[in-house]
């Protein structure tokens, strides 16, 4: 169930390579790069090769790792937020 997804709270805008680095998905930039342009890295269930996609709220990132995959949701706590 998607309940079981750990929340990341963020104000304003996030893009996908600053949430994986955020999150501790990945150490730095550049594992955030290879990830994503490898295609482990999903954002609601699609594949995303853009680094710099804008996160809008509410949106789950997924990383592959191979033998497990590990998500986490993105909320904004600023009400304007629109990507």
């Amino acid at each position: 169930m998607t309940n079981d997804i750990p929340t990341v709270y963020v104000r304003g805008e996030i893009r996908l390579g600053q949430l994986l680095k955020l999150t501790g998905l990945v150490e730095n930039g550049g594992e955030a790069r290879a990830a994503i342009q490898g295609g482990y890295v999903s954002v609601d269930g699609t594949v995303e090769t853009r680094r710099g996609k804008r996160l809008a709220n509410g949106q789950v990132v997924s990383l592959d790792f191979g033998d497990h995959v590990e998500s986490v949701r993105v909320e904004s706590q600023d009400e304007s937020f629109t990507p």
